[in-house]
């Protein structure tokens, strides 16, 4: 069978967990194998129904009394007990942070190669896996060896769609042998955001900033449209470096990767390690005062002018149109 580990938050989905078993589960048919899925911690037993409509057949509910936050070295553990016992053909995450740390964890303690950032996948002895690399400016083909085979799935790239399983969900409850080392590092306080209300990462418009906002006051105006479009800000690295915003606003390679409906990009160059993070954006507008930048050639609209200018008018415009 093939396993996928389904990414939660405290038994809040990650949706890059629906991209992963649509991925999945063509393999799955190709080999025709079942799909099967992992939800770790108790918090995640609500989501386990809703996975058969991605085609899971069977669902492994990992259950201990620590695992009720997030422990990296406690969920590779847990998976790998499962492929002791269940012997899956391939073990899948998402291409997120969390995904591949967890595998890449799950990948030391067997001994096995793990490939990072899947696009395709040809299964065979060994499989044949396209992968993103080099921040998305190069798509790389490689040999996936191992029993079994270890892969994340790059973020954004593949379409979710649903699929059914044979049968009634079968269910799993499995309680792994654990100790203190498996929680050496874990998540044990959170701290709210006093930014914006949506994230950047549920956010179905994102304004973005960079280095040509000027300074920290600069980013009035885009905070300004971002609240008429119901939408969040962000900013490239070059901000963060500068103090302008916080770590938590950055898009990026290094940042948040973001998939909204609309990204309007300001004073932003473009370059790769920022695009790699708003590449999955369905609609990208530019406003730069450079005819040149980088960034211009992902856009499907752009604005040649002082974003000073240009953020100000627009929202004035939007204004009128909200009648506010």
């Amino acid at each position: 069978m093939i396993l996928g580990l389904i990414e939660h938050d405290r038994g809040m989905l990650n949706e890059m967990s629906l991209e992963m078993l649509t991925f999945g589960r063509d393999l799955a048919n190709r080999l025709n194998l079942p799909l099967e899925a992992v939800l770790i911690g108790e918090g995640a037993n609500a989501l386990a129904e809703g996975l058969q409509a991605y085609g899971v057949s069977k669902v492994h509910l990992v259950q201990h009394p620590r695992l009720d936050d997030y422990a990296p070295e406690a969920w590779a553990q847990s998976v790998v007990e499962l492929i002791e016992s269940e012997k899956p053909q391939a073990v899948m995450a998402s291409g997120t942070d969390r995904g591949n740390e967890v595998l890449a964890y799950v990948g030391a303690r067997t001994n096995l190669p793990m490939a990072a950032n899947c696009t395709e996948v040809e299964p065979g002895d060994p499989y044949t896996v396209t992968r993103v690399r080099w921040g998305g400016s190069l798509l790389e083909e490689a040999h996936l060896t191992g029993e079994p085979k270890l892969l994340t799935v790059a973020p954004f790239m593949i379409p979710v769609e649903e699929g059914e399983a044979a049968g009634e969900l079968v269910l799993n409850t499995v309680t792994p042998a654990l100790d203190d080392k498996d929680f050496r590092v874990r998540v044990v306080e959170r701290v709210k955001s006093t930014g914006d209300t949506v994230s950047l990462t549920d956010a179905r418009v994102v304004v973005g900033g960079g280095r040509g906002v000027g300074s920290s006051e600069g980013f009035e105006s885009l905070d300004e449209l971002a609240a008429l479009l119901e939408g969040a800000v962000g900013c490239s690295r070059a901000v963060t470096n500068q103090g302008w915003r916080p770590h938590a606003d950055q898009i990026g390679q290094t940042g948040a990767r973001i998939a909204p409906d609309l990204y309007i990009a300001c004073g932003i160059s473009g370059a790769i390690q920022h695009t790699v993070g708003c590449k999955g954006a369905k609609q990208i507008l530019v406003i730069n005062a450079d005819p040149e930048a980088p960034i211009l050639s992902k856009a499907g609209y752009a604005v040649i002018g002082d974003l000073h200018e240009v953020v100000p008018v627009l929202n004035a415009e939007i204004k009128k149109l909200k009648n506010q």
